[in-house]
């Protein structure tokens, strides 16, 4: 395996600049990944794989909690007039 060095801050903002758009993309698509095909691989290739694979996660934990806001589990509080 070789070496990752630590990215630097241009780099970092690079790697955050295209998860946002392929993100932005991906929600403008109902997460239809082929219309989102070059930001996709923008985004793979200016971040570290390890970044990848934590946002991928993060996106999804964070569609899922989205999906429990909406639709799932409401508190009590959170119901009725609002």
């Amino acid at each position: 395996a070789e070496k990752m060095s630590a990215p630097t801050m241009e780099e970092r903002k690079a790697c955050w600049g295209a998860r946002d758009e392929f993100w932005q993309c991906m929600d403008r698509h109902a997460d239809d990944a082929s219309k989102c095909e070059k930001l996709r691989r923008s985004f793979e290739s200016r971040c570290p794989q390890q970044w990848v694979k934590h946002f991928d996660k993060r996106r999804d934990f964070l569609k899922y909690k989205r999906k429990l806001e909406t639709e799932g589990y409401h508190p009590p509080e959170a119901t009725g007039k609002s």
